[in-house]
């Protein structure tokens, strides 16, 4: 599908009322359905304990032809994992601060009209999430799903750390000044198994499993990483001094293609991992608790998001 579908359409926005652009994201909205000849979108507010899964539900059950996100990840993800395997699109309006599967489809962050013609207008592609199941501490099991990656560690300890009020005053600075808090940490011995294949030791970091690569600030973690092909990347890091944290920084910052022993890239369906303590988990950067272990699997192509003409399908 390349173009969007002629004729009315019934707009839905699910909106984080407590972010900063809220305002003008809702303005920005309601001027592009009256411009392009649309009704009036319906507005849901997310809550504190509900980032828009039943917000989400509610416009389904509506039948909204088509929902839009605006909000931080956590809104994007909830409005995802809601909409997977429909045929409803989801539009981004990115109002947070990491901005995640926005980056990832290119958005351009700056210019909040712009997203508002694309996810109102623009061409409609397929892309893949995946599944992220974790097992936390006390026993008990959750099942999540994610755009962009979920994992344990150095990751986990930075999304569940960062400061919101540094936050709105320096953006996703924010999460270097929680990331040098955590950066020596002892590392956690964990095993994985990528598919079926044999479990493989490591004393790590973290544990990511990724299903595209680009992360706040521009910065590729995984390179290989693509958001439609069907694959679930594994990446574990495991630096020890100083001198290894700055080569991988490096290796990041720059692009560098050199391979590190320090931080290692696997591909394939699904992966498992456990830990042999507890370890901060998260999901597209909301915290999920302290785990033993975690699954992860792929779901090719189970989502449609508006993009620009260029990126369609």
């Amino acid at each position: 599908m390349t173009a969007t579908p002629v004729g009315p359409k019934r707009v839905a926005v699910v909106i984080n009322p407590i972010k900063a652009d809220a305002d003008l994201a809702r303005d920005a909205i309601i001027i592009g359905c009256r411009k392009g000849g649309l009704p009036d979108p319906v507005f849901f507010e997310t809550e504190e304990d509900d980032p828009g899964f039943s917000m989400t539900r509610r416009a389904l059950e509506q039948g909204f032809d088509l929902v839009l996100a605006a909000g931080g990840d956590g809104t994007v993800r909830a409005v995802a994992e809601t909409l997977v395997d429909g045929d409803v699109p989801m539009g981004l309006l990115p109002l947070g601060t990491g901005n995640l599967l926005a980056r990832n489809l290119g958005a351009d962050l700056g210019d909040p009209h712009r997203n508002v013609d694309i996810a109102l207008f623009g061409a409609e592609r397929a892309i893949d999430m995946a599944t992220f199941r974790v097992e936390l501490a006390d026993g008990t099991v959750q099942d999540h799903a994610f755009c962009v990656m979920g994992g344990a560690g150095f990751d986990a300890q930075i999304m569940t750390d960062t400061k919101d009020e540094l936050k709105k005053l320096v953006g996703w600075a924010a999460y270097g000044e929680a990331g040098v808090r955590h950066l020596f940490a002892p590392p956690r011995w964990a095993r994985f198994r990528i598919d079926d294949g044999e479990w493989q030791s490591r004393r790590v970091r973290s544990v990511m499993a990724a299903n595209c690569g680009i992360l706040t600030a521009g910065m590729i973690l995984v390179p290989q990483a693509k958001i439609n092909d069907g694959v679930l990347d594994l990446v574990v890091m495991s630096p020890r001094s100083t001198l290894e944290w700055a080569l991988m920084a490096a290796k990041v910052v720059f692009r560098q293609r050199r391979d590190l022993p320090v931080i290692e890239f696997f591909a394939g369906k699904k992966v498992r991992v456990e830990f042999h303590e507890p370890i901060e988990s998260q999901v597209d950067g909301d915290g999920t608790g302290r785990i033993t272990g975690f699954e992860s699997e792929i779901l090719p192509g189970v989502l449609s998001v508006r993009v620009p003409p260029s990126q369609a399908d």
